[in-house]
């Protein structure tokens, strides 16, 4: 067995190095590789421990261990979705292969099992001493029992065909040579074929091995373990579980079939599985829902197709997978109507039509059918076994194909939410419209209870109510499931609940909700700042939870949610609340309670933001992120006091060896006279009396986000802004608000105000300023080129350059139409294209091209699925033809960002070299002065600088002297 290394160290936060002393440089693209974030966090159940994982931007992550009170720290390399054993004794995890194996093998073309394959970890930490096993495809612990793992292994690697023996061959060119019939029924029969499954009891590190499974999983208090199996001959095929404690194996059913999903209830006493094996030889065959119980010695069927309470012509669908009611009073599984049969013989090749029928009636569009075809194949719909009197109720139909139940399955009722009628409006309205049903478990039987709501419906914890924000009336009603009228939940809170800042031409969201306290009793529900409790039954008034403290403070309150599987808030205990002053946006958090008068209780509040805690199962201890642009988000504990909080991992020390920078909030006014806020970016060792280039860059709102870090990465689509302005850049981010129907005015009136603002300031070299945004902020960089020459130079990635085009193009990512976002939802135009004609064609920059004279950069790539790539050919062959100098940048495959590593830093690259250029007079690199002929494609990038370059000047688009704009 392969030793893992366990590096231990002494202390938590790694010493200062001796490069602190040094000189600071500026970031260069080098850094991106061993840049890490934090991923996959735990914090022990007992809080004594926490775990996460550093994984640099390229290379191999490492596993890190870290005691939460104490300087003991276990570092595994290569160490991937760890957990912690439920008694805190262990911690489990996967350990990947080296990269470079990976991509030797890939490169080697080995087949899929000859490739390097994943480790299981085992730390034990109480020794530090770590157990590796080899070639572990997958691993489970169960929720309440820490003291197992069950873990299914890879198949047996493949024997090498030089290595293949004369008798081995001959039964592979036996099986080739069989009659059409014969490979069609071995093709039929073929079924996946079960590994190794383990049973390891962590303690002591004993095995038991179960042969030929394919899925498996614990009961939730980890009492039982059971398991399908499937083998090549059959002999192996059935369901069994396993008594973890005692070793011993019950097969709950087997015989030559297919085994599929198979689960137990909460207690292991029951458990559930689809399989054909009586109907295994059918051309078409018919899975049943089998059902088993610990006192009997094995399963029976719960659900066949012919079974009362089945559909006509419906089926048990494979599709389904079957789980118990919390109580285990009910067994769910799905159902849906069964597909025809497959034609004995197909169609040869060369008679085969493969066409797309596009018919105006079809409730959704073609494209988003295809994407849609195999879930709509595999498409099952809801129905549950009462396993009292076994008697079968189907819940979901074709026309609300989702039910959920309240209370885990256990309640009388279920809802369902449904825009089945409403599907064509999809393309053109926003929120969509909806149907809500209320279900009756018991019967089956559904009832109304609202129609073309646009929006989404939810149920109480406990079933007693449905509650939905109705955007029209700018409120939050609730109705009994028992029936009676709507209760208008809001209407006497005397601020409003509805977003106050939502600026698109659609009904607004509400500030949203905290959901209900114990038995049904308080809603809890937001308005900006405060929570409000209000009575379901509309008997007692809305009552303010944080006493108006938020408002009067100007901070926003928001409920934290320390218990992921929490259904319900407690109205007596304490809770935590996240709180963000909305002026200095400074961040942390209170305590308060539902019941009582007094004012939350501040913990904590600095200028930094703050990630969500996590808090320990069995303890108080609570995990969280602190970060601010110059402090990367490392992880910390602290407890519900928020008294002592102390730092657990020191993620990227090397960031002191490099120039940063700070960020403050600046504000303004638009053109409008509205005060707008934004963030301001400014170089370590900023001098005042310099003149300084500047970046701008923007999407919507985000002045919100002043604390938040921003490593050096290579991004998908923007600017680093830590990298501009460690290399001597300032660094602009303007808040945009919008009117209805001039989404490009309005980015003018916000962002032109905003820039000059900063210049007057003295810092800013007005002649060096540029301008940077993807998506939709590419498409505001190129509507203010054709209003403005303040920018020097502007990347507009992605853009949309004609609204009359995009506005009949498709979504390919969803297949859905355009139409909804130019009418309702980001491009804000307020109607169609045949309602406000003038304001697609005066909002499109294509039709105002020629009024451009700053240098264009574009980055749009062919297989972009949000904005279609035709609309940065429109705009490039526009500027070409006009003699505008721009650049179209399509990395070939990628979609609407990048995703390939080595395109992103690619791209980071040439941006930096097309801003250098302009922003700072750098020698023009060959791709940007000359461009790259296709015969020279594969051959050169073109990054390296012409020579002898001078500083830019008007001109043409060619040749020595690179174009510039016209002053401002």
């Amino acid at each position: 067995m392969h030793r893992t290394i366990i590096f231990v160290a002494t202390a938590v936060i790694t010493l200062p190095s001796l490069a602190w002393a040094q000189a600071k440089r500026p970031l260069d693209h080098s850094v991106y590789d061993d840049w890490n974030r934090i991923q996959e966090q735990r914090i022990a159940g007992n809080g004594a421990w926490v775990l996460y994982s550093l994984v640099p931007q390229e290379g191999d992550a490492q596993l890190h261990v870290t005691g939460a009170n104490t300087d003991a720290s276990y570092v595994v390399p290569r160490g991937r979705a760890a957990r912690f054993t439920d008694d805190s004794r262990f911690v489990v995890f996967s350990i990947k292969p080296e990269l470079a194996l990976v991509r030797e093998a890939k490169k080697e073309k080995k087949k899929p099992d000859q490739q390097p394959k994943d480790s299981l970890g085992v730390l034990d930490l109480a020794t530090g001493e770590v157990t590796r096993i080899e070639r572990v495809k997958s691993f489970k612990l169960p929720e309440e029992a820490g003291g197992w793992v069950a873990y299914l292994l890879e198949k047996v690697e493949a024997k090498k065909d030089s290595v293949k023996n004369s008798e081995e061959k001959k039964e592979e060119e036996a099986a080739e040579e069989g009659t059409e019939e014969e490979k069609a029924k071995k093709k039929k029969s073929e079924k996946k074929e079960g590994t190794v499954l383990v049973l390891r009891n962590l303690a002591s590190g004993a095995e038991q091995k179960f042969e030929s499974a394919t899925e498996y999983e614990f009961s939730e208090n980890g009492k039982s373990l059971v398991y399908a199996a499937s083998s090549k001959d059959g002999t192996a095929d059935g369901v069994y579980v396993v008594k973890v404690s005692e070793g011993s194996i019950s097969t709950l059913l087997s015989g030559e079939g297919v085994y599929k999903s198979p689960t137990l209830d909460t207690e292991g006493k029951q458990a559930a599985f689809l399989s054909n094996r009586d109907d295994y030889s059918a051309d078409q065959p018919s899975f049943t829902l089998y059902r088993w119980r610990d006192d009997s010695d094995s399963a029976s069927a719960a659900a066949t197709e012919s079974s009362p309470g089945i559909e006509d012509d419906w089926w048990v669908s494979e599709n389904g997978a079957p789980s118990f009611s919390d109580n285990g009073r009910r067994l769910f599984f799905g159902t849906a109507p069964r597909p025809d049969p497959k034609p004995d013989e197909e169609t040869p090749e060369y008679e085969k039509v493969e066409v797309d029928v596009w018919n105006w009636q079809d409730p959704l569009l073609q494209p988003m059918q295809l994407l849609q075809r195999d879930d709509e194949l595999k498409r099952s719909y809801r129905a549950v076994v009462h396993l009292g009197d076994m008697r079968i109720v189907q819940l979901a139909h074709v026309h609300m194909p989702t039910v959920t139940i309240a209370s885990e399955g256990d309640a009388d009722v279920g809802l369902a939410v449904t825009n089945f009628r409403y599907r064509q409006q999809i393309s053109w309205d926003s929120p969509r419209y909806n149907e809500v049903y209320v279900v009756n478990v018991e019967t089956g039987e559904n009832d109304l209870v609202a129609e073309k709501l646009q929006g989404r419906a939810s149920l109480s914890p406990d079933g007693d109510f449905i509650t939905w924000w109705d955007g029209h009336e700018l409120a939050w009603f609730a109705r009994a499931v028992a029936g009676g009228e709507p209760v208008n939940l809001t209407g006497q809170i005397p601020y409003r609940v509805d977003d106050a800042l939502a600026d698109r031409p659609m009904i607004p969201n509400s500030y949203g909700n905290a959901g209900w306290t114990d038995d049904d009793k308080q809603f809890l529900v937001y308005d900006k700042h405060d929570i409000w409790a209000v009575d379901p039954r509309g008997r007692a008034a809305p009552r303010n939870v944080t006493e108006g403290v938020g408002r009067d403070q100007n901070v926003q309150f928001r409920y934290v949610r320390l218990d992921p599987d929490e259904e319900s808030i407690s109205e007596r205990d304490p809770m935590l609340l996240r709180a963000l002053h909305l002026g200095s946006k400074d961040a942390g958090f209170y305590r308060d309670r539902v019941r009582g008068n007094r004012p939350p209780k501040r913990l904590v509040m600095m200028d930094r933001s703050f990630g969500f805690p996590r808090r320990a199962d069995d303890s108080d201890a609570l995990m969280l992120t602190r970060q601010s642009f110059e402090e990367f988000p490392n992880l910390w504990v602290t407890d519900q006091s928020f008294a002592d909080m102390h730092q657990i991992s020191d993620a990227n020390p090397q960031q002191s060896e490099y120039l940063w920078g700070a960020a403050e909030l600046v504000h303004w006014n638009s053109t409008d006279g509205l005060p707008l806020d934004g963030i301001l970016f400014k170089p370590d060792d900023f001098d005042p009396s310099k003149k300084y280039p500047m970046m701008v860059y923007f999407y919507e709102k985000m002045s919100n986000t002043l604390h938040r870090y921003r490593g050096p990465i290579a991004g998908s689509s923007s600017i680093n802004i830590s990298f501009y302005v460690s290399r001597g850049y300032v660094v602009f981010i303007p808040d945009i608000h919008y009117r209805d129907g001039y989404p490009g005015e309005s980015a003018l009136n916000c962002v032109v105000p905003g820039v000059l603002s900063v210049v007057d300031q003295g810092f800013v070299d007005p002649e060096r300023i540029g301008v940077q945004g993807h998506s939709w902020g590419g498409y505001q960089i190129a509507y203010l080129v054709t209003r403005t020459n303040i920018f020097t130079a502007a990347e507009a990635g992605a853009p949309v350059a004609n609204m009359t085009s995009a506005y009949g193009g498709i979504r390919w990512g969803s297949g859905m139409s355009r139409m909804f976002q130019y009418e309702r939802t980001q491009s804000r135009l307020g109607g169609s294209l045949w309602e406000a004609r003038p304001r697609y064609i005066e909002n499109s920059p294509l039709f105002w091209a020629d009024k451009i004279e700053t240098p264009v950069l574009m980055m749009h790539n062919d297989k972009d699925t949000a904005v279609p790539w035709y609309q940065g050919i429109e705009f490039f062959v526009a500027l070409r033809r006009l003699g505008k100098p721009v650049w179209l940048l399509n990395y070939n495959g990628e979609p609407h960002g990048l995703r390939k590593y080595q395109n992103k830093k690619d791209w980071a690259m040439r941006m930096q070299q097309f801003f250098d250029h302009y922003l700072k007079d750098a020698p023009a690199p060959v791709w940007l002065a000359e461009g790259v002929p296709a015969v020279d494609k594969g051959k050169t990038l073109g990054l390296e600088p012409v020579e002898e370059k001078t500083r830019p000047v008007s001109g043409g688009s060619t040749g020595q002297g690179m174009p510039r704009p016209n002053s401002h």
